[in-house]
């Protein structure tokens, strides 16, 4: 399953503002990177992929329409999926994003040495 082009180009309009904003394709879908750390995809497997502090990881896995981020078989801890119908308005967009953007942007800059 490829990605959803529209799901990204709204995600594309929510991290404009971003510093150290790149996108690279990866995982069959188009992920927005912030200083080179993945916040948030437009998923192959449909709807968004965000990262989340894994201490929230269960929190947040009890809200509707959001399940947790499998690869090989494994649930990957800080990952979730949130699918379509979690991400259709912008609101509920924009709080998914934003709370991946905002986790990776505490995160040491890749490729710099740490402070």
């Amino acid at each position: 399953m490829a990605y959803d082009a529209d799901l990204a180009e709204r995600i594309r309009e929510i991290v404009a503002v971003e510093r150290g904003l790149s996108e690279q394709r990866m995982f069959g879908g188009l992920a927005f990177l912030v200083g080179g750390h993945m916040a948030v995809a437009a998923s192959g497997q449909g709807g968004l992929m965000v990262r989340v502090p894994a201490d929230q990881t269960d929190a947040l896995l009890r809200r509707a329409h959001v399940t947790p981020m499998t690869m090989a078989g494994r649930e990957i801890r800080g990952w979730l999926l949130v699918d379509p119908e979690g991400v259709r308005t912008t609101r509920q967009l924009q709080s998914w994003v934003r709370r991946g953007v905002d986790y990776v942007k505490g995160l040491p800059v890749k490729g710099l040495p740490p402070k």
